[in-house]
């Protein structure tokens, strides 16, 4: 019995050192450890811990597991299917992924209402280690770039305004671009009504697109959409003062969460971990006009991340009289705030230097394990050959750098010219 306990504490204990090996990692935890055992078997724990980091065929899962294809189909398979892995389905052949946790399989385990475990036990424990304990937002949002940016809303634009608004920086053309597109339960209000304490926010408008939407519709976690509808739970966002939280790429964005203030742990890490500056923020920022500004504090009841507030607006002729204040350092510039203003004391202004968002997926992860010193684990992906062993230990003593040289490292890695690499070779 005391054997068996052993194994299966080794297999958990070596998944969490694969997950980890990833640039977002998640830190060993008694909560984590109660996560995992409730989404991994003993023997699929021990089998996942050894899954490359990039995406992987049947075939290659089968070398490494010593198994013959079949069987390794079958196991992969079984994982896709309760949205462990995704699954993804090319031209000639399917490849399989494992995801991070967040955005990845935390979340799908609870994008739809399943009996197979116990959801409301499954959210204690993520509230546990996702929300009170510090250890995984921190290595979560260590690092200059960040998994996840805000979006700019839409409907504060006016038509006539000067700002140069990008396509990639838009939620809406994300959705009409899309390939596939996929709608599933908020996993954070989900994760609330278990606790008891979830807003009236709608709960089935968290949208993923590409390749995990097709995974998570063909399994049942989302309902495939088209556009149309995609753009009409958009509006109904817009309609909520809702902030869309999308994954920090401009091409082939996987997930926009439609975020409140109260329930979702994006604006939660944003106002926590507000020091690490948690989200990428919009390149835009709302500028306040005290000279219209009556200081209701409808702007300050919007904002998500307590970026307004009402200071005194120093009227010697109206010595109560409040005005809006916005802390530049906090705010997501998402713009909610400018369309909830009903006097049109709020203009929004492009920010002094412009946001540099990654390319694509690769670009990210790329400059994600730079500045976390995991390049190592990325160029050494698989870990069977002793060699790469010992070639992972000397880079990850490089990319062990001090701070400094180290963010030189990622801004060079930001540059047109990985993005024109990546480009061409496909990563």
């Amino acid at each position: 019995m005391a054997h068996a306990r052993a194994e299966a504490k080794t297999a958990y204990t070596r998944l969490v050192r694969r997950l980890n090996r990833h640039p977002q990692g998640a830190p060993p935890s008694q909560a984590l450890y109660a996560i995992l055992k409730m989404l991994f078997g003993e023997r699929e724990a021990s089998l996942a811990a050894l899954l490359p980091l990039k995406p992987f065929t049947a075939e290659k899962a089968a070398r490494i597991w010593k198994m013959n294809v079949d069987d390794a189909r079958q196991v992969l398979d079984g994982l896709a299917g309760r949205a462990v892995l995704l699954d993804i389905e090319g031209r000639r052949r399917t490849y399989y992924v494992l995801p991070p946790p967040m955005a990845g399989f935390f979340e799908f385990a609870l994008m739809r209402l399943r009996g197979d475990i116990d959801q409301k036990l499954l959210s204690k424990l993520y509230h546990q280690y996702v929300t009170i304990e510090p250890e995984f937002g921190t290595a979560l949002f260590s690092g200059e770039t960040k998994p996840g940016r805000a979006f700019v809303h839409e409907p504060a634009i006016e038509p006539d305004d000067a700002l140069h608004v990008l396509d990639y920086e838009r939620a809406s053309e994300v959705i009409k671009t899309a390939r596939h597109r996929s709608i599933g339960l908020c996993y954070c209000r989900h994760k609330a009504r278990h606790a008891a304490h979830a807003c009236a926010a709608p709960l089935d408008i968290c949208m993923t697109f590409g390749s995990t939407a097709s995974s998570l519709a063909r399994h049942g976690y989302a309902r495939a959409v088209d556009a149309a509808e995609g753009m009409d739970l958009l509006r109904l966002a817009y309609e909520h003062n809702l902030v869309q939280f999308g994954e920090n790429v401009r091409q082939g964005v996987n997930f926009i969460c439609n975020c409140c203030g109260c329930c979702c742990e994006a604006m939660i890490a944003a106002r926590r971990f507000a020091i690490l500056r948690p989200v990428h923020t919009t390149n835009f920022l709302p500028e306040p006009r005290a000279t219209t500004c009556t200081g209701c504090g409808e702007c300050v009841s919007v904002c998500p991340v307590e970026a307004m507030t009402l200071v005194s607006a120093n009227d010697p002729r109206h010595p109560r009289k409040k005005t809006a204040k916005l802390d530049g350092d906090v705010c997501l510039g998402c713009a909610i705030c400018v369309r909830a203003c009903k006097t049109k004391s709020l203009i929004l202004k492009s920010r002094p230097g412009r946001v540099i968002t990654p390319l694509n997926a690769a670009h990210r992860v790329v400059v994600m394990a730079i500045e976390r010193g995991k390049l190592q684990d990325l160029i050494f992906d698989n870990r069977a050959l002793a060699s790469h062993r010992a070639m992972a230990a000397i880079l990850g003593n490089i990319f062990r750098l001090p701070p400094v040289k180290r963010t030189m490292a990622s801004r060079q890695m930001k540059s047109r010219y990985l993005e024109t690499v990546i480009n061409r070779m496909k990563l």
